[in-house]
């Protein structure tokens, strides 16, 4: 792809998820994220291969009936309330549009149809863009009416998400799927939570984010698209694919690792709010997510190949991005100790 191409588009996409994120006008947060679509497209299909180019045709539609629905609803609100202000959506119609438009943005259940495919469609690069930063604009105008919005619908929705994003994702051998169904599943986690406690729905993103990027910028490093020949990675660079594990094992929120930290928050969090049935069930449909991540690391670190490789073992990787992966792994894994500091915010 061309740099200058590239950089424009980067920086379009900084550019549409900051007037997203900073305004207070509907028709503003709407730009913002009609520009996000129009800057990830080129992304999408640099690779000029029919499967890239199905995927952003698949994206732009998806994303363009959100967008559409968006704006219906703060027009919606406009036209009975008289305000254009995110904060002030209170109209139970414009509710419900909003948060059928922000659902399949983010790719929530049960609008989750598209994100697999896309993910699957695209590079690592572009699918860690799509799987962290691209979601971020629309989990802001989703924390700014939090308020107004439904407790039942986004409760039904969490809980389908971690449902099905457990399910789904038991039965694939390709990693970027298995990450799309793993982001499903997490966007569930997100949402349980939202209407009761927004400052721990973003805790959990930044979190996800922490430890979904490593885990991207790992598997491109040993350039790993399925199980088959995520087997085989250990033996270019060790090193890499052992924290590769630890990694798997703190985005399913095994205890001593970084990913316990929200998925114990927002139990406790539930229980508070006197809704134990619930943190029950989402507590135990992590467990499917578990199996599939531990068969990722299974893959990644125990599993021999029949055949050994006969090559030189990369020690060292890119320089260029070896101290920010370094530094994203570290993150990942050790920042449970920072518990405290959380709960001593007000």
């Amino acid at each position: 792809m061309n740099p200058q191409a590239k950089l424009l588009s980067i920086t379009s996409l900084f550019l549409g998820s900051t007037i997203t994120i900073t305004s207070n006008h509907w028709v503003m947060a709407w730009t913002g994220l009609e520009i996000n679509t129009l800057a990830i497209l080129p992304l999408i299909s640099k690779s000029h291969h029919p499967r890239a180019i199905e995927a952003a045709t698949k994206y732009f539609l998806v994303q363009a009936a959100a967008s559409a629905l968006l704006l219906f609803s703060s027009m919606t609100n406009a036209w009975y309330i008289g305000q254009w202000d995110i904060t002030q959506l209170t109209h139970p119609t414009s509710c419900l549009l909003l948060t059928t438009a922000i659902s399949i943005k983010l790719g929530l259940v049960p609008f989750h149809f598209w994100f697999p495919e896309i993910l699957q469609g695209t590079s690592l690069t572009t699918g860690l863009l799509l799987a962290t930063a691209l979601k971020f604009p629309p989990i802001t105008l989703l924390l700014l009416t939090s308020p107004s919005l439904n407790p039942t619908l986004l409760t039904t929705m969490a809980v389908a998400s971690a449902a099905l994003g457990g399910w789904a994702g038991l039965n694939q051998t390709q990693t970027r799927k298995i990450l799309a169904f793993s982001s499903i599943s997490h966007l569930g986690w997100m949402t349980i939570i939202l209407v009761y406690n927004p400052k721990l729905t973003l805790i959990t993103f930044y979190l996800y984010c922490l430890m979904t990027i490593p885990i991207f910028l790992t598997l491109d490093t040993i350039k790993t698209l399925k199980l088959t020949t995520m087997s085989t990675a250990w033996t270019k660079i060790p090193s890499l694919t052992a924290t590769l594990m630890l990694m798997l094992l703190s985005l399913a929120g095994l205890p001593p690792l970084t990913g316990f930290l929200p998925k114990w928050l927002i139990i406790q969090e539930l229980t508070k709010q006197e809704m134990t049935p619930t943190a029950t069930i989402i507590a135990l449909l992590s467990l499917l997510g578990l199996f599939f991540y531990l068969r990722l690391a299974y893959c990644a670190t125990i599993t021999l190949p029949p055949n050994s490789i006969n090559h030189m073992k990369q020690w060292q990787t890119n320089k260029s991005t070896k101290m920010f992966t370094a530094t994203f792994i570290t993150l990942s894994i050790m920042l449970l100790p920072l518990l405290p500091m959380i709960f001593a915010t007000p």
